[in-house]
Protein backbone atom coordinates (compact mmCIF):
# COMPACT_ATOMS: atom_id res chain seq x y z
CA UNK A 1 0.00 0.00 0.00
CA UNK A 2 2.86 2.38 0.83
CA UNK A 3 4.21 2.29 -2.72
CA UNK A 4 0.79 3.26 -4.09
CA UNK A 5 0.39 6.36 -1.91
CA UNK A 6 2.51 8.69 -4.11
CA UNK A 7 0.74 7.33 -7.18
CA UNK A 8 -2.67 8.03 -5.65
CA UNK A 9 -1.55 11.52 -4.65
CA UNK A 10 -0.32 12.27 -8.18
CA UNK A 11 -3.56 11.01 -9.73
CA UNK A 12 -5.60 13.00 -7.22
CA UNK A 13 -3.76 16.19 -8.20
CA UNK A 14 -4.49 15.59 -11.88
CA UNK A 15 -8.11 14.70 -11.10
CA UNK A 16 -8.50 17.86 -9.05
CA UNK A 17 -7.25 19.94 -11.97
CA UNK A 18 -10.10 18.50 -14.05
CA UNK A 19 -12.92 19.34 -11.64
CA UNK A 20 -11.87 22.39 -9.63
CA UNK A 21 -13.60 25.65 -10.62
CA UNK A 22 -10.84 28.11 -9.73
CA UNK A 23 -8.24 28.62 -12.44
CA UNK A 24 -5.68 29.58 -9.81
CA UNK A 25 -6.24 26.33 -7.93
CA UNK A 26 -6.19 24.43 -11.23
CA UNK A 27 -2.84 25.98 -12.09
CA UNK A 28 -1.32 24.85 -8.78
CA UNK A 29 -2.73 21.35 -9.17
CA UNK A 30 -1.41 20.98 -12.71
CA UNK A 31 2.06 22.17 -11.76
CA UNK A 32 2.16 19.93 -8.71
CA UNK A 33 1.08 16.84 -10.66
CA UNK A 34 3.64 17.45 -13.41
CA UNK A 35 6.39 17.86 -10.81
CA UNK A 36 5.39 14.85 -8.73
CA UNK A 37 5.05 12.47 -11.72
CA UNK A 38 8.72 12.60 -12.82
CA UNK A 39 9.83 12.43 -9.18
CA UNK A 40 7.87 9.19 -8.76
CA UNK A 41 9.38 7.87 -11.98
CA UNK A 42 12.91 8.83 -10.95
CA UNK A 43 12.54 7.00 -7.64
CA UNK A 44 11.08 4.01 -9.47
CA UNK A 45 14.02 3.68 -11.90
CA UNK A 46 16.80 5.01 -9.66
CA UNK A 47 18.63 1.65 -9.60
CA UNK A 48 18.10 0.76 -13.25
CA UNK A 49 20.96 0.28 -15.69
CA UNK A 50 19.60 3.07 -17.89
CA UNK A 51 20.51 5.66 -15.22
CA UNK A 52 23.96 4.24 -14.49
CA UNK A 53 25.66 6.79 -16.74
CA UNK A 54 23.84 9.70 -15.11
CA UNK A 55 24.61 8.42 -11.61
CA UNK A 56 28.29 8.11 -12.45
CA UNK A 57 28.40 11.50 -14.17
CA UNK A 58 26.29 13.95 -12.14
CA UNK A 59 27.51 16.90 -14.22
CA UNK A 60 26.00 15.30 -17.31
CA UNK A 61 22.74 14.71 -15.45
CA UNK A 62 22.63 18.33 -14.33
CA UNK A 63 23.34 19.57 -17.85
CA UNK A 64 20.60 17.36 -19.30
CA UNK A 65 18.12 18.61 -16.70
CA UNK A 66 19.06 22.24 -17.30
CA UNK A 67 18.73 21.78 -21.07
CA UNK A 68 15.29 20.22 -20.70
CA UNK A 69 14.08 22.99 -18.41
CA UNK A 70 15.42 25.66 -20.77
CA UNK A 71 13.56 24.07 -23.68
CA UNK A 72 10.35 23.98 -21.66
CA UNK A 73 10.69 27.67 -20.78
CA UNK A 74 11.35 28.66 -24.39
CA UNK A 75 8.32 26.69 -25.56
CA UNK A 76 6.22 28.25 -22.80
CA UNK A 77 7.17 31.73 -23.99
CA UNK A 78 6.20 30.75 -27.54
CA UNK A 79 2.85 29.31 -26.43
CA UNK A 80 2.10 32.37 -24.33
CA UNK A 81 2.77 34.66 -27.27
CA UNK A 82 1.11 32.44 -29.92
CA UNK A 83 -1.57 30.22 -28.33
CA UNK A 84 -2.23 28.37 -31.59
CA UNK A 85 1.36 27.10 -31.50
CA UNK A 86 0.40 24.93 -28.52
CA UNK A 87 -2.30 23.14 -30.52
CA UNK A 88 0.00 22.62 -33.50
CA UNK A 89 2.86 21.34 -31.35
CA UNK A 90 0.54 18.97 -29.49
CA UNK A 91 -0.92 17.57 -32.72
CA UNK A 92 2.51 17.06 -34.28
CA UNK A 93 3.81 15.15 -31.25
CA UNK A 94 0.60 13.20 -30.49
CA UNK A 95 1.46 10.08 -32.50
CA UNK A 96 5.25 10.06 -32.21
CA UNK A 97 6.39 7.48 -29.64
CA UNK A 98 9.98 6.54 -28.91
CA UNK A 99 10.71 3.00 -27.65
CA UNK A 100 12.84 3.26 -24.50
CA UNK A 101 13.84 0.81 -21.79
CA UNK A 102 12.34 1.73 -18.42
CA UNK A 103 13.07 -0.31 -15.28
CA UNK A 104 14.01 -3.37 -17.31
CA UNK A 105 10.97 -3.21 -19.62
CA UNK A 106 10.35 -1.55 -22.97
CA UNK A 107 7.96 1.40 -23.07
CA UNK A 108 6.91 3.59 -25.99
CA UNK A 109 7.09 7.13 -24.69
CA UNK A 110 5.77 10.41 -26.09
CA UNK A 111 8.78 12.47 -25.08
CA UNK A 112 7.97 15.31 -27.45
CA UNK A 113 4.40 15.55 -26.19
CA UNK A 114 5.60 15.59 -22.58
CA UNK A 115 7.72 18.66 -23.33
CA UNK A 116 4.79 20.35 -25.07
CA UNK A 117 2.43 19.61 -22.16
CA UNK A 118 4.93 20.85 -19.56
CA UNK A 119 5.51 24.06 -21.51
CA UNK A 120 1.79 24.52 -22.11
CA UNK A 121 1.00 24.16 -18.42
CA UNK A 122 3.71 26.66 -17.53
CA UNK A 123 2.41 29.15 -20.11
CA UNK A 124 -1.18 28.74 -18.94
CA UNK A 125 -0.46 28.72 -15.20
CA UNK A 126 2.06 31.56 -14.92
CA UNK A 127 -0.31 34.52 -15.53
CA UNK A 128 -2.96 32.98 -13.25
CA UNK A 129 -0.50 32.68 -10.39
CA UNK A 130 1.24 36.01 -10.95
CA UNK A 131 -1.72 38.32 -10.26
CA UNK A 132 -3.84 36.78 -7.49
CA UNK A 133 -4.85 40.13 -6.05
CA UNK A 134 -6.72 41.28 -9.15
CA UNK A 135 -10.48 41.05 -8.73
CA UNK A 136 -11.74 37.89 -10.35
CA UNK A 137 -8.28 36.55 -11.10
CA UNK A 138 -8.25 32.78 -10.96
CA UNK A 139 -12.02 32.60 -10.67
CA UNK A 140 -12.31 30.33 -13.69
CA UNK A 141 -13.77 30.70 -17.14
CA UNK A 142 -17.42 30.43 -16.10
CA UNK A 143 -17.59 26.77 -17.06
CA UNK A 144 -18.54 24.35 -14.34
CA UNK A 145 -17.00 20.87 -14.51
CA UNK A 146 -19.51 18.53 -16.08
CA UNK A 147 -20.20 14.84 -15.74
CA UNK A 148 -17.34 14.02 -18.13
CA UNK A 149 -14.73 15.79 -16.02
CA UNK A 150 -15.96 14.09 -12.86
CA UNK A 151 -15.98 10.71 -14.59
CA UNK A 152 -12.40 11.22 -15.77
CA UNK A 153 -11.35 12.24 -12.28
CA UNK A 154 -12.93 9.15 -10.71
CA UNK A 155 -11.29 6.84 -13.24
CA UNK A 156 -7.85 8.37 -12.59
CA UNK A 157 -8.05 8.09 -8.81
CA UNK A 158 -9.65 4.64 -8.85
CA UNK A 159 -6.98 3.26 -11.17
CA UNK A 160 -4.19 4.53 -8.93
CA UNK A 161 -5.92 3.28 -5.78
CA UNK A 162 -6.36 -0.22 -7.20
CA UNK A 163 -2.64 -0.47 -7.86
CA UNK A 164 -2.22 -0.88 -4.09
CA UNK A 165 -3.08 -4.61 -4.21
CA UNK A 166 -1.80 -5.30 -7.74
CA UNK A 167 1.12 -7.53 -8.68
CA UNK A 168 1.47 -5.33 -11.72
CA UNK A 169 2.23 -2.15 -9.78
CA UNK A 170 5.07 -1.25 -12.17
CA UNK A 171 2.70 -1.31 -15.13
CA UNK A 172 0.13 0.78 -13.26
CA UNK A 173 2.82 3.30 -12.30
CA UNK A 174 3.90 3.65 -15.92
CA UNK A 175 0.32 4.17 -17.08
CA UNK A 176 -0.30 6.88 -14.50
CA UNK A 177 3.01 8.70 -14.89
CA UNK A 178 3.45 8.36 -18.65
CA UNK A 179 -0.17 8.64 -19.77
CA UNK A 180 -2.97 9.58 -17.40
CA UNK A 181 -1.39 12.53 -15.59
CA UNK A 182 0.18 14.33 -18.60
CA UNK A 183 -2.88 13.60 -20.76
CA UNK A 184 -5.19 15.08 -18.13
CA UNK A 185 -3.10 18.24 -18.32
CA UNK A 186 -3.35 18.11 -22.12
CA UNK A 187 -7.14 17.91 -21.81
CA UNK A 188 -7.21 21.02 -19.63
CA UNK A 189 -5.05 22.97 -22.06
CA UNK A 190 -6.80 22.01 -25.29
CA UNK A 191 -10.31 22.32 -23.89
CA UNK A 192 -9.58 25.93 -22.89
CA UNK A 193 -8.20 27.03 -26.21
CA UNK A 194 -10.51 29.01 -28.47
CA UNK A 195 -10.93 26.69 -31.45
CA UNK A 196 -11.62 29.32 -34.07
CA UNK A 197 -12.10 28.56 -37.76
CA UNK A 198 -8.48 29.46 -38.40
CA UNK A 199 -7.18 27.14 -35.68
CA UNK A 200 -9.39 24.32 -36.92
CA UNK A 201 -8.02 24.74 -40.43
CA UNK A 202 -4.46 24.69 -39.14
CA UNK A 203 -5.17 21.60 -37.03
CA UNK A 204 -6.80 19.70 -39.88
CA UNK A 205 -3.99 20.60 -42.25
CA UNK A 206 -1.39 19.57 -39.68
CA UNK A 207 -2.97 16.16 -39.11
CA UNK A 208 -3.46 15.58 -42.84
CA UNK A 209 0.14 16.50 -43.62
CA UNK A 210 1.43 14.35 -40.77
CA UNK A 211 -0.68 11.39 -41.90
CA UNK A 212 0.58 11.76 -45.47
CA UNK A 213 4.21 11.90 -44.34
CA UNK A 214 3.85 8.86 -42.08
CA UNK A 215 2.03 7.01 -44.86
CA UNK A 216 4.91 7.75 -47.22
CA UNK A 217 7.26 6.11 -44.72
CA UNK A 218 4.93 3.11 -44.70
CA UNK A 219 5.08 2.89 -48.50
CA UNK A 220 8.87 2.92 -48.34
CA UNK A 221 8.79 0.13 -45.76
CA UNK A 222 6.55 -1.94 -48.00
CA UNK A 223 8.65 -1.31 -51.11
CA UNK A 224 11.94 -2.15 -49.37
CA UNK A 225 10.48 -4.89 -47.14
CA UNK A 226 12.27 -3.27 -44.21
CA UNK A 227 10.47 -2.30 -40.97
CA UNK A 228 11.98 0.53 -38.94
CA UNK A 229 10.62 -0.39 -35.50
CA UNK A 230 9.29 -3.34 -33.47
CA UNK A 231 11.25 -6.60 -33.64
CA UNK A 232 8.03 -8.62 -33.28
CA UNK A 233 6.59 -7.16 -36.48
CA UNK A 234 9.91 -7.69 -38.24
CA UNK A 235 9.96 -11.35 -37.19
CA UNK A 236 6.32 -11.83 -38.14
CA UNK A 237 6.87 -10.38 -41.61
CA UNK A 238 9.67 -12.87 -42.18
CA UNK A 239 7.52 -15.95 -41.60
CA UNK A 240 4.05 -14.84 -42.76
CA UNK A 241 2.79 -14.56 -46.30
CA UNK A 242 1.69 -10.97 -45.72
CA UNK A 243 3.77 -7.88 -44.93
CA UNK A 244 2.59 -5.24 -42.42
CA UNK A 245 3.95 -1.70 -42.10
CA UNK A 246 4.01 0.49 -39.01
CA UNK A 247 5.83 3.62 -40.27
CA UNK A 248 7.31 5.49 -37.28
CA UNK A 249 4.84 3.83 -34.92
CA UNK A 250 5.87 0.83 -32.87
CA UNK A 251 2.59 -0.97 -33.58
CA UNK A 252 0.83 -1.37 -36.97
CA UNK A 253 -2.56 -1.31 -35.24
CA UNK A 254 -1.90 2.01 -33.51
CA UNK A 255 -0.59 3.40 -36.81
CA UNK A 256 -3.80 2.20 -38.45
CA UNK A 257 -5.87 3.83 -35.71
CA UNK A 258 -4.21 7.18 -36.31
CA UNK A 259 -4.77 6.98 -40.07
CA UNK A 260 -8.41 5.93 -39.60
CA UNK A 261 -9.12 8.92 -37.35
CA UNK A 262 -7.47 11.35 -39.76
CA UNK A 263 -9.51 9.85 -42.61
CA UNK A 264 -12.73 10.34 -40.63
CA UNK A 265 -11.85 14.00 -40.03
CA UNK A 266 -10.97 14.47 -43.71
CA UNK A 267 -14.20 12.82 -44.84
CA UNK A 268 -16.19 15.18 -42.61
CA UNK A 269 -14.53 18.11 -44.34
CA UNK A 270 -15.37 16.70 -47.77
CA UNK A 271 -18.97 15.79 -46.92
CA UNK A 272 -19.80 19.37 -46.02
CA UNK A 273 -18.20 21.02 -49.05
CA UNK A 274 -20.41 22.40 -51.80
CA UNK A 275 -17.78 22.66 -54.53
CA UNK A 276 -16.93 19.38 -56.18
CA UNK A 277 -13.58 20.75 -57.30
CA UNK A 278 -12.31 21.06 -53.74
CA UNK A 279 -13.45 17.53 -52.93
CA UNK A 280 -11.78 16.26 -56.11
CA UNK A 281 -8.52 17.88 -55.05
CA UNK A 282 -8.71 16.40 -51.54
CA UNK A 283 -9.75 12.90 -52.67
CA UNK A 284 -6.29 11.81 -53.95
CA UNK A 285 -4.75 12.71 -50.61
CA UNK A 286 -7.37 10.69 -48.76
CA UNK A 287 -6.80 7.77 -51.15
CA UNK A 288 -3.04 8.01 -50.50
CA UNK A 289 -3.57 7.77 -46.75
CA UNK A 290 -6.13 4.98 -47.16
CA UNK A 291 -3.50 3.03 -49.07
CA UNK A 292 -1.25 3.30 -46.03
CA UNK A 293 -4.10 2.02 -43.87
CA UNK A 294 -4.44 -1.00 -46.16
CA UNK A 295 -0.74 -1.81 -45.74
CA UNK A 296 -1.11 -2.01 -41.95
CA UNK A 297 -3.50 -4.98 -42.36
CA UNK A 298 -5.18 -3.77 -39.17
CA UNK A 299 -8.71 -5.20 -39.09
CA UNK A 300 -9.53 -3.14 -35.99
CA UNK A 301 -8.58 0.04 -37.86
CA UNK A 302 -10.83 -0.85 -40.79
CA UNK A 303 -13.71 -1.39 -38.37
CA UNK A 304 -12.94 1.93 -36.67
CA UNK A 305 -12.98 3.75 -40.01
CA UNK A 306 -16.34 2.23 -40.95
CA UNK A 307 -17.80 3.16 -37.55
CA UNK A 308 -16.64 6.76 -37.91
CA UNK A 309 -18.07 7.02 -41.41
CA UNK A 310 -21.40 5.63 -40.17
CA UNK A 311 -21.59 8.34 -37.50
CA UNK A 312 -20.86 10.98 -40.13
CA UNK A 313 -23.63 9.61 -42.32
CA UNK A 314 -26.09 9.68 -39.43
CA UNK A 315 -25.20 13.26 -38.49
CA UNK A 316 -25.09 14.49 -42.09
CA UNK A 317 -28.20 12.75 -43.43
CA UNK A 318 -30.51 10.24 -41.69
CA UNK A 319 -30.10 8.45 -38.38
CA UNK A 320 -32.71 5.79 -39.18
CA UNK A 321 -31.33 4.93 -42.60
CA UNK A 322 -27.80 4.80 -41.26
CA UNK A 323 -28.84 2.45 -38.45
CA UNK A 324 -30.58 0.21 -40.97
CA UNK A 325 -27.51 0.16 -43.23
CA UNK A 326 -25.21 -0.58 -40.28
CA UNK A 327 -27.45 -3.45 -39.13
CA UNK A 328 -27.44 -4.95 -42.61
CA UNK A 329 -23.67 -4.55 -42.89
CA UNK A 330 -23.15 -6.28 -39.54
CA UNK A 331 -25.29 -9.23 -40.59
CA UNK A 332 -23.36 -9.59 -43.85
CA UNK A 333 -20.01 -9.23 -42.07
CA UNK A 334 -20.87 -11.83 -39.42
CA UNK A 335 -22.06 -14.23 -42.09
CA UNK A 336 -18.87 -13.73 -44.08
CA UNK A 337 -16.73 -14.30 -40.98
CA UNK A 338 -18.68 -17.42 -40.07
CA UNK A 339 -18.37 -18.88 -43.57
CA UNK A 340 -14.87 -17.72 -44.44
CA UNK A 341 -12.98 -18.13 -41.15
CA UNK A 342 -12.84 -20.29 -38.04
CA UNK A 343 -13.50 -17.35 -35.71
CA UNK A 344 -16.72 -18.89 -34.31
CA UNK A 345 -15.47 -22.48 -33.99
CA UNK A 346 -13.71 -21.90 -30.67
CA UNK A 347 -10.42 -23.26 -29.36
CA UNK A 348 -7.21 -23.03 -31.36
CA UNK A 349 -9.04 -22.46 -34.63
CA UNK A 350 -10.75 -19.32 -33.31
CA UNK A 351 -7.52 -18.12 -31.74
CA UNK A 352 -5.64 -18.51 -35.01
CA UNK A 353 -8.41 -16.80 -36.99
CA UNK A 354 -8.41 -13.80 -34.63
CA UNK A 355 -4.59 -13.47 -34.41
CA UNK A 356 -4.56 -14.56 -30.78
CA UNK A 357 -7.34 -12.24 -29.60
CA UNK A 358 -9.75 -15.08 -28.77
CA UNK A 359 -7.35 -16.61 -26.25
CA UNK A 360 -6.69 -13.24 -24.62
CA UNK A 361 -10.42 -12.52 -24.32
CA UNK A 362 -11.17 -15.96 -22.89
CA UNK A 363 -8.28 -15.68 -20.45
CA UNK A 364 -9.43 -12.21 -19.39
CA UNK A 365 -12.95 -13.48 -18.70
CA UNK A 366 -11.58 -16.35 -16.59
CA UNK A 367 -9.51 -13.88 -14.57
CA UNK A 368 -12.57 -11.69 -14.08
CA UNK A 369 -14.61 -14.62 -12.79
CA UNK A 370 -11.98 -15.36 -10.14
CA UNK A 371 -12.22 -11.85 -8.66
CA UNK A 372 -15.44 -10.29 -9.97
CA UNK A 373 -15.68 -7.42 -7.48
CA UNK A 374 -12.18 -6.05 -6.99
CA UNK A 375 -10.24 -7.53 -9.91
CA UNK A 376 -6.54 -8.34 -9.74
CA UNK A 377 -5.41 -4.74 -9.50
CA UNK A 378 -4.43 -2.05 -11.99
CA UNK A 379 -1.85 -3.16 -14.53
CA UNK A 380 -1.97 -6.80 -13.43
CA UNK A 381 -3.42 -8.38 -16.58
CA UNK A 382 -0.14 -9.52 -18.17
CA UNK A 383 1.28 -11.06 -15.00
CA UNK A 384 -1.95 -12.78 -13.99
CA UNK A 385 -2.62 -14.01 -17.52
CA UNK A 386 0.81 -15.64 -17.64
CA UNK A 387 0.18 -17.25 -14.26
CA UNK A 388 -3.29 -18.52 -15.06
CA UNK A 389 -2.63 -19.68 -18.62
CA UNK A 390 0.95 -20.91 -18.04
CA UNK A 391 2.28 -19.06 -21.09
CA UNK A 392 5.59 -17.34 -21.74
CA UNK A 393 6.23 -13.64 -21.72
CA UNK A 394 6.32 -13.66 -25.52
CA UNK A 395 2.81 -15.14 -25.75
CA UNK A 396 1.30 -12.89 -23.07
CA UNK A 397 -0.01 -9.39 -23.56
CA UNK A 398 -0.47 -6.32 -21.40
CA UNK A 399 -4.21 -6.27 -22.22
CA UNK A 400 -6.95 -8.53 -23.50
CA UNK A 401 -7.29 -6.43 -26.67
CA UNK A 402 -10.83 -5.63 -25.53
CA UNK A 403 -10.78 -2.71 -23.12
CA UNK A 404 -13.94 -3.60 -21.12
CA UNK A 405 -12.61 -7.11 -20.42
CA UNK A 406 -9.20 -5.77 -19.44
CA UNK A 407 -10.84 -3.30 -17.05
CA UNK A 408 -13.08 -6.02 -15.61
CA UNK A 409 -10.14 -8.39 -15.04
CA UNK A 410 -7.93 -5.72 -13.46
CA UNK A 411 -10.42 -3.51 -11.63
CA UNK A 412 -13.51 -5.64 -11.17
CA UNK A 413 -17.11 -4.51 -11.30
CA UNK A 414 -16.34 -1.09 -9.82
CA UNK A 415 -13.74 -0.33 -12.46
CA UNK A 416 -16.01 -1.53 -15.25
CA UNK A 417 -18.84 0.66 -13.97
CA UNK A 418 -16.52 3.69 -13.87
CA UNK A 419 -15.39 2.94 -17.43
CA UNK A 420 -18.97 2.63 -18.72
CA UNK A 421 -20.03 5.85 -17.01
CA UNK A 422 -17.01 7.62 -18.51
CA UNK A 423 -17.86 6.29 -21.96
CA UNK A 424 -21.48 7.38 -21.61
CA UNK A 425 -20.51 10.87 -20.45
CA UNK A 426 -18.01 11.24 -23.28
CA UNK A 427 -20.50 10.22 -25.95
CA UNK A 428 -23.15 12.48 -24.44
CA UNK A 429 -20.75 15.43 -24.42
CA UNK A 430 -19.74 14.97 -28.05
CA UNK A 431 -23.06 13.89 -29.57
CA UNK A 432 -25.43 16.19 -27.72
CA UNK A 433 -26.54 18.78 -30.22
CA UNK A 434 -23.98 17.64 -32.81
CA UNK A 435 -26.65 16.87 -35.40
CA UNK A 436 -27.40 20.15 -37.11
CA UNK A 437 -24.74 22.01 -35.12
CA UNK A 438 -22.15 21.76 -37.85
CA UNK A 439 -19.51 19.49 -39.33
CA UNK A 440 -16.76 20.41 -36.87
CA UNK A 441 -18.59 18.81 -33.96
CA UNK A 442 -19.74 15.95 -36.18
CA UNK A 443 -16.14 15.28 -37.19
CA UNK A 444 -14.92 15.14 -33.59
CA UNK A 445 -17.82 12.92 -32.49
CA UNK A 446 -17.30 10.51 -35.39
CA UNK A 447 -13.54 10.34 -34.80
CA UNK A 448 -14.07 9.56 -31.11
CA UNK A 449 -16.55 6.79 -31.92
CA UNK A 450 -14.00 5.36 -34.34
CA UNK A 451 -11.39 5.37 -31.60
CA UNK A 452 -13.75 3.67 -29.13
CA UNK A 453 -14.54 0.92 -31.65
CA UNK A 454 -10.81 0.39 -32.16
CA UNK A 455 -10.30 -0.01 -28.40
CA UNK A 456 -13.01 -2.66 -28.30
CA UNK A 457 -11.00 -4.71 -30.80
CA UNK A 458 -7.47 -3.83 -29.76
CA UNK A 459 -6.30 -1.89 -26.71
CA UNK A 460 -5.24 1.50 -25.29
CA UNK A 461 -8.09 3.88 -24.49
CA UNK A 462 -6.99 6.50 -21.97
CA UNK A 463 -3.40 5.49 -22.74
CA UNK A 464 -3.86 7.10 -26.16
CA UNK A 465 -3.50 10.91 -26.21
CA UNK A 466 -5.84 11.04 -29.21
CA UNK A 467 -8.74 10.09 -26.92
CA UNK A 468 -8.01 13.01 -24.57
CA UNK A 469 -7.42 15.42 -27.47
CA UNK A 470 -10.72 14.55 -29.16
CA UNK A 471 -12.60 14.93 -25.88
CA UNK A 472 -10.89 18.27 -25.21
CA UNK A 473 -11.63 19.75 -28.63
CA UNK A 474 -15.20 18.43 -28.54
CA UNK A 475 -15.67 19.99 -25.12
CA UNK A 476 -14.33 23.34 -26.33
CA UNK A 477 -16.66 23.35 -29.35
CA UNK A 478 -19.69 22.31 -27.30
CA UNK A 479 -18.97 24.91 -24.63
CA UNK A 480 -18.50 27.71 -27.14
CA UNK A 481 -21.52 26.76 -29.24
CA UNK A 482 -19.10 26.72 -32.14
CA UNK A 483 -21.11 24.55 -34.46
CA UNK A 484 -22.18 27.14 -37.04
CA UNK A 485 -19.26 29.45 -36.36
CA UNK A 486 -16.55 27.02 -37.47
CA UNK A 487 -16.10 27.97 -41.09
CA UNK A 488 -13.22 25.63 -41.88
CA UNK A 489 -15.67 22.74 -42.14
CA UNK A 490 -18.53 24.77 -43.65
CA UNK A 491 -19.25 25.01 -47.32
CA UNK A 492 -18.65 28.21 -49.21
CA UNK A 493 -22.22 29.41 -48.70
CA UNK A 494 -21.62 29.55 -44.95
CA UNK A 495 -24.06 26.71 -44.36
CA UNK A 496 -22.95 24.30 -41.70
CA UNK A 497 -24.66 21.47 -43.55
CA UNK A 498 -27.19 18.93 -42.43
CA UNK A 499 -30.69 19.74 -41.35
CA UNK A 500 -31.50 20.22 -37.71
CA UNK A 501 -32.78 16.91 -36.42
CA UNK A 502 -36.16 16.36 -34.90
CA UNK A 503 -36.66 16.69 -31.19
CA UNK A 504 -36.45 12.91 -30.79
CA UNK A 505 -33.25 12.72 -32.81
CA UNK A 506 -31.66 15.53 -30.86
CA UNK A 507 -32.56 13.71 -27.68
CA UNK A 508 -30.72 10.53 -28.65
CA UNK A 509 -27.53 11.83 -27.12
CA UNK A 510 -29.21 14.08 -24.58
CA UNK A 511 -27.73 14.23 -21.12
CA UNK A 512 -27.70 16.47 -18.08
CA UNK A 513 -24.34 18.09 -18.65
CA UNK A 514 -23.09 21.41 -17.44
CA UNK A 515 -21.41 22.18 -20.76
CA UNK A 516 -24.72 23.68 -21.85
CA UNK A 517 -25.38 25.24 -18.47
CA UNK A 518 -26.47 28.80 -17.78
CA UNK A 519 -22.82 29.77 -17.36
CA UNK A 520 -21.95 28.42 -20.81
CA UNK A 521 -24.95 30.14 -22.41
CA UNK A 522 -23.95 33.38 -20.71
CA UNK A 523 -20.45 32.97 -22.10
CA UNK A 524 -21.81 32.51 -25.62
CA UNK A 525 -24.03 35.55 -25.22
CA UNK A 526 -21.07 37.57 -24.03
CA UNK A 527 -19.13 36.66 -27.16
CA UNK A 528 -21.83 38.24 -29.30
CA UNK A 529 -21.52 41.59 -27.52
CA UNK A 530 -19.91 44.44 -29.49
CA UNK A 531 -16.20 45.04 -29.14
CA UNK A 532 -15.11 47.50 -26.42
CA UNK A 533 -14.81 51.14 -27.39
CA UNK A 534 -11.47 52.86 -27.65
CA UNK A 535 -9.88 53.22 -24.26
CA UNK A 536 -11.79 50.37 -22.68
CA UNK A 537 -9.80 47.31 -21.56
CA UNK A 538 -10.28 44.16 -23.63
CA UNK A 539 -10.88 40.79 -22.01
CA UNK A 540 -7.79 38.62 -21.82
CA UNK A 541 -7.85 35.63 -24.14
CA UNK A 542 -8.35 32.27 -22.48
CA UNK A 543 -5.88 30.56 -24.78
CA UNK A 544 -2.88 28.92 -23.20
Amino acid sequence: MGAAVPLIACSALAAGALVVRSDRARAWLLLASLVLAPVILAIHVRDSDQLATLRERPALAAAALAGGLALVVLLALLFRRIPTALAVAALVTLPLRLPLAVAGASANLLLGLYLVVAAGVLAWAAPRLRAPAVAGAGAGDGRRPGALEWALAVVLVLYAAQSAYSDGHDRALENVVFFYVPFAALYVLLSRLEWTARLQGIALGTLAGLAAALTAVGYVEYATRHILLNPKVIASNQVEEYFRVNSLFFDPNIFGRFLAIVLVLAMAWMLWRSRGRQVALAAPGAAFVFGGLLLTLSQSSFAALLAGLAVLAALRWSVRRTLAAVALALVVALAAIALGTDAFKGGKLANRATSGRAALVEGGLRLARERPLTGWGSGAFAREYRRAEAVSVERASSASHTIPITVLAEQGAGGLLAYLVLLGCALARLLRGARGAGPARAAIAAAFVALVVHTLLYAAFLEDPLAWALLAVGTALASAGAGRDTAVFEDERGVAGGRVGSEDERGVAGSVDSVDSEDARSTRAARREPAPRAGEPATESEGA
